[in-house]
């Protein structure tokens, strides 16, 4: 297989993560990953969340295993229409202290 300028092989049952797919020693198997922000709502007792920056990917579940089903479920019908324009993306979180 060859990637950029050099070649390698993926042992068979083996994977390796390569600019956003992921190869396996059978050849590459489409994959995106997404960080989702998780809330619990203490009104409705529903777990909600969403993909920072990208337009529309937003769910809710009573678990956060549902939660999670929902939001991989949302993202393939956005992408089954097309590749999003991404509004943002995800930095990571950061501690507030206030005296």
């Amino acid at each position: 297989m060859r990637l950029g300028k050099g070649e390698f092989t993926v042992p068979a049952g083996q994977a390796l993560l390569y600019n956003g797919l992921l190869l396996s020693g059978t050849g590459p198997l489409p994959m995106r990953t997404y960080v989702s922000v998780v809330e619990h709502c203490p009104d409705t007792g529903l777990y909600v969340g969403y993909v920072p920056g990208f337009p529309g990917a937003h769910s809710q579940g009573e678990t956060l295993e549902e939660l999670d089903d929902n939001l991989k479920e949302v993202i393939a019908l956005i992408l089954d229409e097309g590749e999003p324009v991404m509004e943002g993306a995800f930095v990571g979180t950061q501690v507030v202290v206030v005296a």
